[in-house]
C-alpha cells in the first residue's frame, strides 16, 4: 500500500523556503535548508565495524537479542557510545536471525506490540535509551500497514512516552507515532534507493542499493539541502530529513562513514544528534 509524501512542520533546526514560481518544474515547491543533522547508524550486529564507526555518528541503534546481538554485545555496544557521546537507541525487530530480520513475519499487532516493547526494556535495563528505531523488515512493514505502525508506537508509548520514535519519512509509523503524542523522527536513507511513493525500493530489486559512493552523497546532499530525493522513475519525490541512516555491515562502512561525515561538513552542515 503506497502512502502519500507530505513536508511537515519541521524541527527547529530546519529553515523551509518557498521557491519563485516557475524556477524549476523538476524540482520541488520546496527547498530546505538545513544547519545541522544527525548521522544514525545500525550497530550491535556482528558486522565488525562498531569501534570505528561510533566516533563518525552521533546516535546507535541497537540490536536488541532479536534479529541480531544478545546482552554481551549490547552492554559492548553501549559501552562505545557512552565513551564517545552518542545517543543510544533500540533497534527492535523480528526474531529470525536465519534472514537477519530482512523477511516479512505475519506477526499480529499485538504480537508485534509484545515483542517491540520486550526489547525496548532488554535494552533499557542495560542504560538509558533516547530512541527506538524498527529493523528490517518490521521497520518497512510499519512503514506501509496502519495497524502495525500503530502497534510499534504503542509500544514504545507504554514503554516511556518520552521515547523519541525514528521512521521512514512520511510513513505510516510515524503518523501514528504523531497519533499518540511521541516526538517522532523522519529518517532517509544515504545507500538506498527510493520508490515513487516514497517508499524505500525492496531488497529483491537489483536496483535497492546505492554501491557508488559519490552517487549516494549526492542523493543525500539534496535530501538534506533540497528537501527531494530523485526516485526511480527520475521523478523528485519531498522528503523531510532529520536524521541519515548509515548502515554499518558494509566492507567499506567505515571509509564510507569519514566521507559522508566530510562532504556533510563541506556543505556547512554539522553533525549533531537530534534535539541536541
Amino acid at each position: 500500500m503506497a502512502f502519500p509524501i507530505v513536508l511537515r512542520t519541521p524541527v527547529p533546526l530546519r529553515e523551509t523556503l518557498l521557491e519563485l514560481p516557475g524556477a524549476n518544474s523538476n524540482r520541488s515547491s520546496f527547498r530546505t535548508r538545513v544547519n545541522s543533522i544527525d548521522l544514525n547508524c545500525d550497530l550491535g550486529e556482528g558486522a565488525g565495524h562498531d569501534a570505528e564507526l561510533m566516533p563518525l555518528i552521533t546516535s546507535a541503534n541497537i540490536a536488541c537479542g532479536a534479529h541480531a546481538g544478545d546482552e554481551a554485545t549490547m552492554r559492548v555496544t553501549v559501552a562505545l557510545a557512552q565513551r564517545y557521546g552518542v545517543a543510544i537507541g533500540a533497534h527492535p525487530g523480528f526474531a529470525d536471525r536465519e534472514h537477519f530480520g530482512r523477511r516479512e513475519l505475519p506477526l499480529s499487532p499485538a504480537e508485534v506490540k509484545i515483542l517491540v516493547a520486550g526489547q525496548i526494556n532488554a535494552l533499557r535495563a542495560l542504560a538509558p535509551v533516547r530512541h527506538v528505531k524498527p529493523h528490517g523488515a518490521l521497520y518497512n512493514m510499519a512503514a506501509r500497514d496502519a495497524a502495525l505502525a500503530a502497534a510499534v508506537a504503542g509500544a514504545v508509548q507504554a514503554v516511556d512516552p518520552a521515547l523519541v520514535l525514528v521512521g521512514l519519512a512520511g510513513s505510516e509509523l510515524l503518523r501514528a507515532g504523531r497519533v499518540l503524542g511521541l516526538r517522532v523522527v523522519s529518517e532517509v536513507f544515504v545507500d538506498r534507493t527510493y520508490q515513487v511513493d516514497g517508499t524505500l525500493t525492496p531488497r529483491s530489486r537489483p536496483d535497492a542499493l546505492i554501491l557508488d559512493e559519490a552517487a549516494a552523497v549526492a542523493q543525500v546532499l539534496r535530501m538534506v539541502c533540497e528537501g527531494v530525493v530523485r526516485a526511480r522513475d527520475g521523478t523528485d519525490v519531498p522528503v523531510e530529513a532529520d536524521t541519515i541512516c548509515l548502515h554499518g555491515d558494509g566492507p567499506h562502512a567505515v571509509a564510507f562513514a569519514r566521507r559522508l561525515n566530510e562532504e556533510l561538513r563541506r556543505a556547512g552542515i554539522a553533525i549533531k544528534a537530534f534535539g541536541s
